[in-house]
């Protein structure tokens, strides 16, 4: 079976677009999922109004970030979680092999964080830990996972529409290598999902203007009650 494979001039185009500083800047403050203007990320960037323009309009033709027109403004976001699985990967690659991994990420967004729209951090990777543990995920191909009988029924015990996230048109669920810890969190719809479930319980709560999360003294009784998870 054949595989259709991006030309070189198209990977060199992306890697070029994502290579810039500035526009590397724009990308990662995007990350947490979160539009912003081009004043925003022109700021984050550390240029001028004009140049932001010229790198947004880049990245938005190699399509990496997209816009959101509302009324009189713009705002900008990945394209995807798939863009944001690229940048979590290049910041893997950037910190370099060591013979013993030593941490440089700020506490905050090592505890817990956000990766596009699914927990990272050391909370991502422990909740991962618990699923594969709990029989609740099992490996597929490659990094995919799939749901087994016991992680269906338990989602759904959460409140999770496990048939609903499965129609969704991207990943299903699969292990996204978290940059700060070196191991995987939940990445996919799966991930979004739990995210989401926690957001909405107030299991854990969103840091202005930050990708970090914080953990709740709710969340974290109902983490150990759900998931045998101490956090």
């Amino acid at each position: 079976m054949s595989v259709d494979l991006p030309s070189d001039a198209a990977v060199s185009r992306i890697a070029a677009a994502i290579g810039e500083p500035a526009r590397a800047r724009m990308l990662y403050c995007l990350l947490d999922n979160r539009a912003r203007s081009s004043t925003e990320l022109a700021v984050v960037a550390g240029v001028s109004p004009s140049t932001a323009s010229v790198h947004l309009s880049r990245l938005a033709n190699e399509q990496l970030i997209k816009v959101v027109a509302q009324g009189k403004h713009r705002y900008y976001s990945l394209q995807g979680p798939d863009v944001a699985g690229v940048l979590e990967g290049l910041s893997v690659l950037a910190g370099g092999s060591r013979s013993r991994f030593t941490p440089t990420t700020p506490n905050h967004l090592r505890a817990a964080r956000t990766c596009y729209d699914h927990m990272a951090g050391a909370l991502g990777v422990a909740l991962h830990d618990r699923l594969r543990a709990l029989g609740w995920l099992a490996a597929g191909r490659g990094s995919a996972y799939h749901l087994t009988p016991s992680g269906s029924k338990a989602l759904a015990g959460l409140g999770i529409d496990v048939e609903e996230i499965r129609r969704l048109r991207r990943r299903f669920a699969f292990a996204c290598l978290d940059w700060s810890e070196r191991r995987s969190h939940v990445g996919g719809a799966v991930g979004a999902a739990l995210l989401n479930l926690a957001l909405k319980r107030r299991w854990v709560s969103r840091e202005l203007d930050s990708r970090a999360l914080s953990v709740t003294s709710l969340g974290r009784r109902e983490m150990l009650a759900r998931f045998g998870l101490q956090v």
